[in-house]
């Protein structure tokens, strides 16, 4: 048995692998030089579309905002001086009054009846004692004369004196029945606007009713108490030194404005379970925009910062080292910009840090940027055709 030429097989394989690793880069060639053919220069990303805001410089305010509840400077319920019936009611629920206005009537008819025989009694007492004092006058002429005795004389002067106390007695008892028939008629006591009617005409009446014919509450001018932090104090009672700290008080939303006042009063003291003071502060309240027991917002103004770096809120961001700004630099992208809050008015927020007068930063779609992120302002959404035209959509 022949054993195979090694020599030649080695040979063969050889060959083999030459070729194979020929062919292999010759296909290597082959697809670098397709890949270099078509391979295109990368495109920049587009910019990012961003709104934007310029920082300014103005005046700022300061303020501290609380929640109050409106309340009348004066509240008045009216009631009964006198047992009677209410014979007449000459006001309507939710009117307003003037001081001294009449507004109901008790029947005075006993009462009057009883001054009339008070005043009766006093005419008659003085008519008496006019008589007495004439007597008296004779006695004394006749007595310088010796004419008569010096105790019959004295007993006269005795009967002036008693008639003169029960003249006196008699004026305090027309006094008191005068007073009593001036009870009948019940006036405003102050300007108000009365409440509900809680007795209607026709009903007995008495003076120690506890619940009262109607209340009366003073509603122009009017007063808002509040509460602030304690930290305020300082600057709460240098303003009300100043003249009276600006007050403003807002819907329960703190948007619409209802009125302007100032600061009237800083209580005596803290409220130690809630280290807060409350205040008072006064508004003029002629068009009714507070009304007693309504909740209002108030902001108090306690100074101002003159000459502020101010910039739309929405701009301010907060990161983990602090709050920062995307300012807007030459070449359109965005640099990263650390910034200190300060007082906000309104949309506004003042700042400090490394932002001039004039600077553009992002205030919407800052989530889409970093450092170096090329932006472009964003086009304002047009609106639909319908409501340009005013037509209904």
């Amino acid at each position: 048995m022949r054993l195979p030429d090694v020599t030649a097989l080695l040979r063969r394989r050889h060959l083999a692998l030459g070729a194979a690793l020929l062919v292999a880069l010759l296909l290597a060639m082959l697809f670098h030089g397709v890949s270099r053919g078509d391979a295109q220069p990368s495109a920049a990303p587009p910019p990012v579309p961003v709104v934007t805001t310029r920082v300014e410089q103005r005046d700022v305010p300061h303020w501290r905002s609380g929640v109050g509840t409106v309340q009348s400077l004066q509240s008045t319920v009216l009631r009964p001086q006198v047992d009677g019936v209410l014979t007449e009611v000459l006001f309507e629920e939710g009117q307003k009054v003037r001081k001294g206005q009449l507004l109901a009537r008790i029947d005075d008819r006993a009462i009057r009846a009883g001054l009339g025989g008070a005043q009766a009694a006093l005419v008659r007492d003085r008519a008496t004692l006019d008589a007495a004092r004439s007597d008296l006058s004779r006695l004394q002429h006749l007595s310088s004369d010796q004419l008569v005795s010096r105790q019959m004389l004295e007993q006269q002067a005795a009967t002036v004196q008693q008639l003169q106390a029960t003249g006196r007695g008699n004026q305090a008892a027309v006094d008191a029945a005068q007073v009593q028939l001036s009870y009948t008629r019940i006036v405003a006591p102050m300007d108000g606007r009365i409440g509900l009617r809680q007795v209607d005409p026709g009903n007995l009446v008495r003076a120690s009713d506890t619940q009262g014919l109607v209340t009366v509450q003073q509603t122009d001018p009017i007063s808002v108490v509040f509460a602030l932090p304690q930290d305020a104090l300082p600057q709460l009672r240098q303003a009300l030194a100043a003249g009276g700290a600006q007050v403003q008080a807002l819907d329960r939303e703190g948007g619409q404005l209802l009125a302007e006042g100032t600061l009237q009063v800083i209580d005596n003291q803290v409220d130690e379970a809630s280290g807060t003071v409350r205040l008072r502060a006064r508004f003029s309240n002629a068009s009714d925009q507070l009304w007693p027991g309504q909740l209002v917002s108030v902001r108090v103004r306690t100074g101002q910062s003159t000459g502020a770096l101010v910039l739309d809120a929405a701009a301010i961001q907060r990161g983990v080292q602090g709050s920062f700004v995307y300012r807007v630099v030459a070449d359109g992208s965005v640099e990263s910009l650390p910034v200190t809050v300060g007082e906000q008015d309104g949309g506004q927020v003042v700042v400090q840090g490394e932002l001039r007068v004039g600077d553009v930063v992002v205030s919407d779609g800052q989530s889409r940027l970093r450092p170096g992120t090329v932006v472009a302002e964003a086009k304002p959404a047009a609106a639909p055709a319908a409501v340009r035209r005013g037509a209904a959509p």
